[in-house]
């Protein structure tokens, strides 16, 4: 019993890690109505500019002061988030208001491609680390209860509870505020939105920088783990069925879905992957996926569409 709570608690933080690359995608689905694969490039965009403004401050201003370090690249990385935001709006978005999905959907593919090179240009292609200070020392509990105790891991722990609490906040932002019933009616139809009064550049601005913050929180978390590096991107390629599974319009779809594939994958790799020789991991959300594709596309919290003729 205590196995199964470790592997079920760590699918869990690891499901709320999914959950938070997965936000990216619906908030620009909803301001947009277009699926942004370029989320893994601002993740990965976002992480280089945290690791290397933290490592090249110090050495500018002459402080060994790691908290301050950090705190310094944070706004950093987070000013060049908002940037990247006002110029995708202003060269891009702009341009094709009114367009079919499929175009802004092809305008997303070259924003990747264009991040990923500007991101190595600036930044360098080397491996970098992030050092915010998260424990990475196993956190022993429960001795009491079962024989040995459980084992957590105290980084995906507080990974975790940060995820939830950027969650918390989104879907409060959404649902709560002015800004947020903007933001779901642009989605609905940019020409009723724009007839009302609601400026288009203001919201796609918004909605790309609040998209661009998830993704540094997320690439920060991310980086912690496993190190920035350019495969980093393809952690985001996860959330493509986080998002399948909870659906693209829910705030709430892209929690459970993370958390269900979080969970189901581990669970799985423990317990039906040596019956298949292993490897059940890489490729278990995929097919979860592409089921929920089969019967019910919408996702578990997604809008159903119903055409009339």
């Amino acid at each position: 019993m205590g196995f199964f709570l470790e592997t079920l608690f760590g699918g869990l933080m690891v499901g709320m890690l999914y959950s938070l690359i997965a936000l990216g995608f619906v908030l620009i689905y909803k301001a947009s109505g277009v699926f942004n694969f370029a989320q893994g490039a601002m993740v990965l965009l976002a992480a280089l500019a945290m690791a290397r403004f933290a490592e090249w401050y110090p050495k500018w201003f002459g402080f060994d002061n790691l908290i301050l370090a950090n705190v310094l690249a944070f706004a950093t990385a987070m000013v060049l988030m908002v940037a990247v935001a006002w110029i995708i709006e202003r060269l891009v978005l702009s341009r094709l208001v009114n367009q079919e999905g499929i175009t802004l959907l092809m305008a997303t593919l070259g924003i990747t491609y264009f991040l990923d090179g500007a991101g190595q240009t600036l930044f360098g292609n080397d491996i970098y680390t992030i050092n915010v200070g998260m424990p990475k020392e196993p956190l022993l509990v429960m001795q009491d209860t079962f024989q040995g105790g459980l084992l957590l891991s105290q980084e995906d722990l507080i990974a975790a509870v940060v995820a939830a609490a950027l969650v918390l906040l989104l879907a409060l932002f959404f649902q709560k505020t002015a800004t947020g019933r903007a933001l779901r009616a642009v989605a609905d139809d940019h020409q009723a939105a724009q007839s009302i009064g609601i400026p288009l550049s203001r919201i796609w601005v918004i909605v790309w920088s609040v998209a661009g913050f998830v993704a540094l929180v997320a690439g920060i978390i991310w980086g912690s783990k496993l190190g920035v590096q350019f495969s980093l991107s393809l952690v985001a390629l996860k959330a493509l069925p986080v998002v399948i599974l909870g659906g693209l319009t829910s705030v709430p779809g892209a929690i459970i879905g993370g958390l269900l594939i979080g969970v189901g994958e581990k669970l799985s790799e423990i317990y039906i992957g040596p019956l298949l020789g292993g490897g059940i991991e890489i490729w278990f959300a995929y097919v979860l996926a592409l089921l929920f594709l089969l019967v019910r596309p919408q996702g578990l919290f997604g809008e159903k569409i119903i055409d009339r003729v």
